[in-house]
């Protein structure tokens, strides 16, 4: 049952589901997956053989078509760069993103018997822009989040919990060092960000680009496995 993909097409996002199979006396866990620009739900799915069997997988299919980045390309929001290098995104669609990833993070939650306090959601790039966002703005609703290559959204950071929602919160966060699509330095920024917060932070550097590298994997599967 562990291997067996399954498709769901009845919650807010499509999904790609990985059962979990706890161990005796475990409990299971639920990780939401979300993937960068001009991806889809097949991507970070390859990721499931990898994550602790304790885990419903569940990859998202972002809610938006990119059809100019090819064909089943997805995005969680529109975005442009401008001639500084600076980010400017469609406020709304990160909005409606948001809302869709709570609402399937909740009904999933429901589903599968698993609460708040055993959830991680987690993502590569745009999807770890939104699994650290949901996770700053909505602490109640998961234990963690893992962030590959990602950034603070500042959009998003007015609506950001009070700080004592934190305790008992973890944050996973890894950067390639020469990172060419989202600097390094955005990495940074987060450290810095959540250093002020009431959460465990587990930061990673790694030598490469924007690429989730084997060893980053490895690490990251552990501090998974070691969540409690």
């Amino acid at each position: 049952m562990r291997n067996q993909e399954m498709e769901i097409k009845d919650l807010p996002l499509l999904a790609l589901q990985r059962a979990a199979s706890p161990g005796p006396g475990e409990q299971p866990w639920l990780l939401l997956l979300m993937h960068g620009v001009g991806s889809n739900e097949k991507d970070l799915f390859g990721l499931a053989p990898y994550v602790p069997p304790r885990f419903h997988v569940l990859s998202l299919r972002a809610p938006y078509a990119m059809p100019m980045a090819g064909p089943d390309s997805h995005g969680w929001f529109a975005f442009s760069v401008d001639a500084q290098g600076r980010r400017h995104i469609d406020e709304a669609q990160a909005r409606q993103a948001r809302a869709l990833l709570l609402t399937t993070l909740q009904e999933a939650q429901t589903r599968l018997g698993v609460g708040p306090a055993r959830s991680v959601l987690g993502g590569f790039s745009q999807g770890g822009i939104m699994a650290l966002t949901t996770l700053l703005t909505q602490p109640a609703l998961a234990r963690a989040a893992m962030v590959w290559h990602g950034r603070l959204l500042p959009e998003a950071l007015h609506e950001q919990a009070a700080q004592a929602q934190f305790t008992g919160k973890s944050l996973w966060v890894s950067h390639g060092v020469d990172d060419n699509v989202i600097p390094l330095s955005s990495a940074q920024a987060i450290r810095t960000h959540v250093q002020e917060l009431p959460l465990e932070l587990s930061y990673h550097e790694y030598p490469g680009y924007h690429e989730l590298r084997p060893e980053e994997l490895a690490a990251s599967m552990q501090w998974l496995q070691a969540l409690e």
